[in-house]
């Protein structure tokens, strides 16, 4: 892609930048972390101002309600609402960045027509019911069950990790429809009522204190066969083009974030002391914090690259997502560990603001290269369909 902007999309970044600058002051504060009602409203009302001012679906096809814009205009997008503030998509993630675009892409007219308006503006909230306790990373060996009985498939067993399944309407669901199959191929995709009578959720606590996932267990639990996305048996090609969506485009408000907190953690090492001077006078530190400013700068450059592929063919990234997806996660887990060398023994608290977000990034940072695929399927992914290596057995 020409890394130039060009006159109409310098226009469309002043009209956003002049848009977010007149409504973020009139937004309420943030519900803290754990009032995940009071989140979800707040979330949900952010996306529908999206919504009514034009913005949301930015890169969605007018002919399902989004914006369509350009590869360029999407990420002056994504640049723009970071270096404001703008909230994150939050309990909306999976919605807007997952399943809807699964569904623009595989979904049904009819499946289209249903949920894609209302996860537009806002109304209707999604989650991931993919893993399950012994089905991870070999993601293809899910155990949990779904019987076809007349207009309807059965469901039971269990799925884990599930973020955002306490406040979510509905879920994408990976379910074995043909126990005789190949594992990769007896797998069907399901759009979940999350109301469904035989739902149990129950949320969990992460290492960071936070109770965003949630175990989700299936009890005869009866799902339209209308709510099956492409053919039965079909759901793992269909799970591929989720994880497409999830490892090529879903971090990249991630990285921006990261690239704003690096330059905090740069300015943090100008103020702590070190001996006679501050934590920037080591060589090793300042050598750290310029790799890493490397490394997100080239990673933004991979950002546009997949986008820009992902527009002129098909609409779906491509395996560029996961040569992102490994590096972004694989640099953000040293950005975590040189921050907790820079803090010495302030990394052991919370309590102070400058420091706090450092700290959670750091037990953020645990988790990011187990989800959406390990960083070893990462690599198997890399060497295999890009590099060419023989398979695995």
């Amino acid at each position: 892609m020409d890394l130039r902007y060009s006159e109409s999309e310098e226009r469309f970044r002043a009209e956003l930048r002049a848009w977010l600058l007149n409504v973020l002051p009139a937004l309420p504060p943030k519900p803290s972390g754990e009032e995940w009602h009071a989140r979800r409203t707040y979330d949900t009302t952010w996306q529908r101002m999206l919504f009514e001012a034009g913005y949301a679906g930015i890169d969605w096809p007018r002919a399902v309600g989004g914006r369509e814009a350009t590869p360029a205009e999407q990420l002056i997008f994504l640049e723009e609402t970071e270096r404001a503030g703008a909230p994150y998509v939050g309990v909306n993630f999976v919605g807007l960045l997952h399943a809807g675009p699964t569904l623009v892409a595989e979904g049904s007219d009819e499946q289209k027509a249903r949920f894609l308006p209302k996860i537009l503006r806002g109304e209707e909230v999604w989650c991931q019911c993919f893993s399950e306790p012994n089905a991870g990373s070999d993601l293809a060996s899910l155990q949990t069950k779904a019987v076809r009985d007349g207009d309807h498939y059965v469901v039971n067993g269990q799925k884990i990790w599930t973020s955002f399944a306490h406040v979510a309407d509905y879920g994408e669901l990976l379910v074995r429809t043909d126990a005789d199959a190949p594992k990769h191929e007896g797998i069907t995709w399901l759009i979940l009522p999350m109301d469904a009578p035989g739902i149990e959720v129950r949320p969990m606590r992460t290492i960071a204190g936070s109770r965003e996932f949630s175990e989700v267990f299936f009890n005869d639990v009866r799902v339209p066969v209308a709510n099956r996305v492409g053919d039965e048996n079909d759901g793992w090609r269909i799970a591929m083009v989720t994880f497409s969506f999830e490892r090529g485009t879903a971090f990249v408000s991630e990285l921006l974030s990261s690239l704003r907190m690096l330059e905090r953690l740069a300015d943090l090492a100008r103020k702590i002391p070190r001996a006679d001077g501050t934590a920037w006078d080591d060589a090793g530190i300042r050598r750290d914090l310029g790799h890493l400013a490397a490394d997100f700068d080239a990673l933004w450059a991979l950002t546009k690259r997949n986008v820009t592929q992902a527009a002129r063919g098909t609409g779906v990234p491509g395996l560029g997502g996961s040569v992102f997806k490994l590096h972004y996660t694989e640099a953000r887990h040293r950005m975590g560990d040189l921050a907790m060398r820079l803090l010495d023994r302030s990394s052991l608290s919370l309590e102070d603001q400058e420091t706090a977000e450092h700290v959670r990034g750091w037990l953020h940072a645990m988790s990011m290269t187990i989800a959406a695929g390990t960083s070893q399927v990462q690599r198997n992914i890399v060497g295999e369909r890009i590099l060419g290596l023989p398979k695995e057995r």
